[in-house]
């Protein structure tokens, strides 16, 4: 984390108080501490959600927060700091419309969508959606894009304020440094999922050679060559078909000694 920079003195126009900089800072460093002391990866969804509440706190005029995940054609919606976001985010991936399915999937070069009016001239961008939440009490929102740099996954950090054009340029600038750590823990959890399930496919398929060298007298290369000819010809991944033979081991003892208890 960078340091803890001096208190700015106030300038004209700055759309920031003074300290609040300072304020920024300090909200960084202390979700940066949690990460640390939570050990952010297999906490991932505490320290999301206190992630997401902390921007709510530092970032101006932002009244509530959440974060939208999208893969392929599924839209989840998690770490809400209040009710309605979810439903709002709901309606979005069932209209596949909104500030947030922008953000997600289609997000210009600074990865930030940016609602300043939904009763206004942004309600004709998403109509349906805008009126929703108009209805449920928002009028602007900032979606930063998650740059997790996972295939298939796509996600964004969505902050919304009851005020039209609540979010300026610093606004923005600070929700998008809390997008950027959100974004890390999405990557390396990410990371960490996928290294088990190649973890937990080596395991398979090992198991599996080992049955097939049992039963049929074959060496380890020749029980692996059975299984991907097998995948070959069923038209299914390598470690569905050595989950099949563990499985079906697994079957023919139970049925012998379930005969056996008889």
């Amino acid at each position: 984390m960078p340091s803890e920079p001096a208190e700015p003195s106030p300038t004209a126009g700055d759309p920031i108080e003074p300290g609040e900089r300072l304020r920024v800072f300090r909200a960084l460093r202390s979700a940066a501490d949690d990460m640390r002391s939570k050990n952010s990866l297999r906490d991932l969804d505490a320290t999301l959600s206190d992630l997401v509440a902390k921007a709510v706190e530092t970032v101006p005029s932002a009244d509530a927060g959440g974060i939208t995940f999208t893969r392929e054609t599924q839209i989840d919606s998690k770490y809400h700091t209040a009710d309605p976001i979810g439903e709002l985010d709901a309606l979005q991936s069932r209209l596949n419309e909104g500030p947030c399915i922008t953000a997600a999937e289609d997000p210009p070069e600074s990865g930030v969508i940016l609602a300043d009016d939904l009763a206004g001239e942004d309600a004709d961008r998403w109509p349906v959606y805008a009126k929703a939440a108009v209805d449920a009490g928002y009028r602007s929102m900032c979606s930063t894009q998650l740059s997790s740099g996972t295939q298939g996954l796509r996600a964004a950090l969505n902050l919304y304020s009851a005020t039209p054009r609540a979010f300026d340029t610093e606004s923005q600038l600070v929700a998008a440094l809390f997008g950027v750590q959100a974004g890390v823990l999405v990557y390396g959890s990410e990371n960490a999922a996928q290294l088990q399930r190649a973890i937990d496919s080596r395991d398979v398929i090992g198991q599996a050679k080992g049955i097939l060298m049992e039963r049929f007298g074959v060496d380890d290369s020749e029980a692996f060559q059975m299984l991907v000819r097998s995948s070959q010809g069923t038209n299914l991944k390598l470690v569905k078909v050595a989950a099949w033979v563990r499985d079906d081991l697994d079957e023919r003892r139970r049925t012998r000694q379930g005969g056996d208890d008889g």
